[in-house]
């Protein structure tokens, strides 16, 4: 990540820089007013986005519960300096039917957030980021580490719980009832299911 701009920014100023023609295919988050210019994300990021969110889009379409938001889209954290984040997944409970959903950012935190590690995350900055959404009202974070096939289960005022891939995500309270193996999210459409056991590491 690289600070573009020391100017402070509302976040309806953010909408309108991130939407300029010459900022198409860039990607950026708001923190405390100032423009974060984000890496590209990796082809594994995206599949593990794409995977994660289709697992909880068809639970909730089942269940209920809430809705699922994908592609980094905007939510408004905090006022006065403006936080606006990206999560890569995260699942709201702020609509209940399409024409609710807002056109812009919104300023309802996401009831559970997904964030995927790209290579230069520093841990400073990815711990600012988690901080931000449970200040903000998230109840549980789940941060993906794809070269480990690992993840992180962050919990407001918990210890954080790292899980490998013979471990199961559960949605706890947040969303009751949901539950996805490790196993199933770290592997590819047209790969066999099989005992877990920790692949070796991708170089």
């Amino acid at each position: 990540m690289s600070t573009t701009t020391a100017t402070k920014m509302t976040a309806e100023e953010f909408f309108d820089f991130v939407h300029l023609p010459e900022n198409a295919n860039k990607w950026f988050e708001l923190d405390r007013g100032e423009v974060i210019e984000m890496s590209s994300p990796t082809r594994l990021h995206g599949v593990v986005c794409t995977r994660m969110g289709r697992y909880l889009d068809q639970f909730l379409d089942d269940h209920g519960g809430g809705y699922v938001a994908g592609n980094d889209s905007g939510v408004i954290l905090a006022r006065h300096p403006d936080i606006v984040r990206g999560p890569d997944v995260a699942v709201f409970d702020d609509a209940q039917v399409m024409a609710d959903v807002h056109p812009k950012y919104g300023e309802v935190a996401p009831i559970l957030v997904i964030e995927v590690l790209s290579p230069n995350d520093r841990a400073v900055q990815v711990n600012r980021k988690i901080a931000d959404y449970f200040q903000a009202g998230t109840k549980l974070v789940w941060l993906f580490d794809p070269e480990s096939f690992s993840v992180i289960v962050h919990r407001l005022n918990g210890v954080p719980q790292i899980l490998d891939i013979t471990g199961t995500l559960d949605g706890e309270d947040v969303i009751p009832g949901f539950r996805c193996k490790l196993a199933d999210i770290y592997r590819l459409p047209h790969e066999p299911r099989s005992p877990a056991a920790t692949p070796a590491h991708r170089p």
